[in-house]
């Protein structure tokens, strides 16, 4: 049979075939590479879920506003109804302007009546605002009266993201900024972010934050845990952590010992975070494409990580991203291809009964797709289809 190497479908092969294949596990990441080993059993019996959804991330955004008639029926177009937005438009200092302003330049209190607004806009536009990306500038700040008016506003924020039924709060704690270092062509023409850790890492310049040693971050994490959980609890709203991308830097790089550093795992470090304080709102903002770039071997360890979290209860949203390589040298590609075969996660997901977003992000860019929306209509068709295969199995 002919394949198109550049297509997770062999040329010749019906869809209904195709999807029956990707349901069966038969086919790998991408054709012609070999599937995944086989998962353990799971520890759940295995059922349909119609509560997990495919979801809109901050990512992409069409027109002006993620609140637009565009970007509603962007969405709308490939079965998109859950969207997460960013506060860089609803900070004291910047709501309602251009998007282009970070929250970090206001006042970081989030405006109430701009969020009923968008609420509304929502609700007559026929979607669903799932949850709000937070602004990490928490995070730089060390002991003292600015790091209490800041989780004092933190507090409130939480407050108005329930009133207007907003339910998850999203946050990526990053002293220093996320690391690329290259680009690497990828199919079709397109361009793929990648990371390789540099051989004189050591000589990198310190981060814009200065040198944040493994216990100052620890504590900087467990004070705002220890003082915002018990106000989720109140208002009924979920934190969710994004683990550091990459993780698995050396303890050290750019200054700082990251909360998800060497010589800790994914999983540990994952694990550290929601103990600290143990609740139902405090949970995990599962990027997969994340959690492999910080594993030797992504196809055995990624797994482990969902069906941990996931058993727990503690998984509010998963970023679908999918990688080539693994710990210290990855390169960012489509979601059907790369090292995890996506099925495996849902299916796990869908036995815990999983009821959030699989949102798309980081997707790679051509010159005739610079801002990526023919890459995300790509992945929310992908994602749904691999929810319906997910649920066709069983009965």
């Amino acid at each position: 049979m002919k394949t198109d190497p550049f297509s997770s479908r062999p040329d010749n092969m019906p869809r209904r075939a195709f999807a029956r294949a990707v349901a069966a596990g038969v086919l790998g990441a991408a054709v012609g590479r070999p599937a995944s080993a086989a998962a353990p059993a799971a520890t759940r019996p295995q059922r349909k879920n119609m509560l997990h959804h495919v979801g809109g991330d901050y990512h992409c955004t069409m027109g002006e506003h993620w609140t637009s008639k565009q970007n509603f029926e962007y969405h709308q177009r490939f079965g998109v109804r859950h969207l997460t937005a960013n506060t860089s438009r609803i900070d004291g200092g910047s709501g309602g302007g251009s998007g282009k302003k970070s929250a970090a330049s206001g006042s970081g209190d989030w405006d109430f009546d701009t969020m009923k607004r968008w609420r509304d806009l929502c609700d007559r536009g026929g979607m669903i605002w799932e949850a709000i990306r937070m602004e990490p500038n928490y995070i730089y700040l060390r002991p003292g009266d600015e790091r209490e008016r800041k989780l004092a506003s933190i507090a409130g924020n939480i407050e108005k993201a329930g009133k207007v039924g907003v339910k998850i709060i999203t946050m990526h704690w990053t002293v220093i900024p996320i690391r690329r270092n290259g680009r690497t062509p990828g199919r079709g023409g397109s361009s793929y972010h990648s990371f390789k850790l540099e051989d004189d890492w050591r000589s990198l310049p310190v981060g814009p934050r200065g040198v944040v040693s493994e216990a100052d971050y620890w504590e900087r994490i467990a004070h705002f845990l220890k003082t915002v959980i018990p106000v989720c609890a109140q208002h009924d709203v979920r934190m969710a952590v994004h683990p550091y991308d990459p993780p698995g830097l050396p303890r050290g790089y750019q200054g700082t010992e990251n909360w998800d550093g060497a010589p800790a795992t994914v999983l540990e470090s994952l694990q550290r975070y929601e103990a600290i304080v143990d609740s139902p709102y405090n949970g995990i903002q599962l990027c997969l494409g994340t959690c492999m770039e910080g594993l030797k071997n992504p196809r055995a360890e990624l797994l482990p990580v969902v069906r941990y979290f996931g058993s727990k209860g503690k998984i509010h949203q998963v970023h679908m991203r999918n990688i080539r390589g693994g710990l210290h040298h990855f390169q960012e590609v489509y979601i059907d291809e790369g090292e995890a075969n996506f099925i495996e996660v849902v299916r796990a997901l869908r036995d815990t009964g999983y009821a959030g977003s699989y949102c798309p992000d980081h997707m790679p860019t051509h010159p005739d797709d610079p801002k990526g929306y023919q890459g995300f209509a790509h992945a929310f068709g992908y994602i749904r289809g691999l929810i319906d295969a997910a649920n066709a199995e069983v009965a």
